[in-house]
């Protein structure tokens, strides 16, 4: 197994999609992770908050859209009914802020998809119509140019009724709704060249950046992550007997999807099925690749930006970051270790310094503030934040599965949804196009 093939392998299970299937017992956690799932769970369901309701209002006029990470799953999705995403085993976070006057959805994008695919195909299940990848991008791409048909099942209810949404991404999803928000506010020049107007995609016209009133991104790789570049920096390789079994583990449940190493043996080094290598979501986590990628990406000047990071080490005697065992998952202890002594350049020039140790196991912590060069500022309670500019909340102590409930560092998640959506939905709303 190359070294791409076992970052990405890795980096993808230890988000938690594969820890069933890799022999996940829910009823039994190990002595170190506390008290069984089940034991949790039901301590959790005694803590869980009253009722909220938008004051006045009866419900907020805003649509709250989230959208998963790398590997993860929405309502679209069987697994999602036994183990949401939003929510993990404290109980489905979207149904239960739905009635708390905040109408949420949970979409459903490709789990190893880049974040331009998974943005045609939030579009296609917002709008209710057939994704459309788009004719310039699947011709370079190597794939088909359409995908499933949403008209029969849309995400929301009235698209064309023209309300506001807020989008909220964790993890990669946060890539995915910057790259959707810039791409329905600014369309796209290379699909407007190459197709027939009458078969362009509305998404791809743009003009329709006056939809989006806050975008969130949780536990982001905005900036990429050291949990890929530091595998491909010779000068760094810390040996590890257990990162090797983490990533075999990860590896032998990953390798049905397709990697780089297959990539490598077609015939015109192109992706599986003649896909481009560098149309998948592993790409998009590379620090360099990320920065350029947020150069296409344009701040909107009606749209409030907020960033939640997230960390879960803290520094040891040597000046490295390490995890805090009480607050990071198992499965990402090793990374996260890993990351927390990692600093070198990266192949665009781009230097990583001791700022990017701290981490939440897959992410680090300062990469998941705001896009370098943004304007931006940190975010204190009772501010009045205003459009285009990206405001910092104060970092999150939790590992990269905290924001979601987590797995086996369970904790109640609907305090934090709901003052966040509260604070966002007595926002002035913008008026007039992006």
């Amino acid at each position: 197994m190359n070294s791409f093939r076992k970052t990405a392998a890795f980096a993808a299970g230890v988000l938690g999609i594969f820890s069933f299937a890799a022999g996940f017992d829910a009823a039994a956690v190990r002595a170190d992770e506390g008290q069984t799932l089940n034991a949790a769970a039901d301590g959790m369901a005694q803590t869980l908050p009253e009722a909220y309701s938008s004051e006045g209002s009866g419900g907020s006029d805003l649509q709250y859209i989230f959208v998963h990470g790398l590997s993860g799953w929405g309502s679209y999705d069987d697994q999602y009914k036994w183990l949401p995403y939003w929510g993990m085993l404290g109980g489905e976070l979207t149904g239960y802020l739905t009635e708390q006057g905040f109408p949420a959805y949970a979409a459903s994008v490709a789990p190893e998809g880049s974040a331009w695919d998974r943005a045609c195909e939030l579009y296609a299940q917002l709008a209710g119509t057939v994704v459309d990848y788009g004719k310039e991008h699947s011709e370079r791409c190597g794939h088909e140019r359409y995908g499933r048909d949403f008209s029969s099942e849309p995400l929301i209810p009235d698209w064309d009724e023209g309300g506001k949404l807020v989008l909220i991404g964790h993890s990669f999803g946060g890539v995915t709704v910057r790259l959707f928000a810039g791409l329905l506010a600014d369309g796209s020049a290379e699909e407007q060249a190459a197709t027939d107007p009458e078969e362009l995609s509305d998404f791809f016209r743009g003009g329709a950046g006056d939809r989006i009133h806050a975008l969130v991104t949780l536990a982001a790789p905005t900036n990429g992550t050291t949990a890929y570049d530091m595998n491909f920096d010779p000068s760094f390789a810390p040996d590890s007997a257990e990162a090797s079994k983490s990533d075999e583990r990860a590896g032998k449940i990953f390798s049905s999807r397709g990697s780089r190493e297959e990539d490598d043996e077609t015939e015109n080094g192109s992706g599986k099925g003649g896909r481009v290598d560098y149309d998948v979501a592993a790409y998009d986590m590379f620090i360099d690749n990320a920065l350029a990628l947020n150069e296409r990406i344009s701040t909107l000047p009606g749209t409030y930006y907020f960033a939640v990071p997230c960390s879960a080490t803290e520094e040891n005697a040597d000046g490295n970051q390490v995890p805090i065992r009480s607050m990071m998952e198992s499965r990402f202890r090793e990374t996260s270790t890993r990351m927390g002594s990692y600093s070198g350049v990266t192949a665009g020039g781009f230097v990583i310094d001791d700022s990017w140790k701290e981490n939440d196991g897959l992410v680090n912590t300062v990469s998941a503030m705001a896009p370098i060069g943004a304007v931006s500022e940190d975010y204190e309670p009772g501010m009045e934040p205003v459009p285009g500019i990206w405001y910092v909340m104060p970092v999150h102590k939790g590992d990269h599965m905290s924001l979601l409930g987590g797995m086996m560092k369970m904790n109640n998640v609907r305090p934090f949804y709901l003052e966040l959506l509260e604070m966002i939905d007595g926002l002035p709303r913008s008026a007039g196009k992006d």
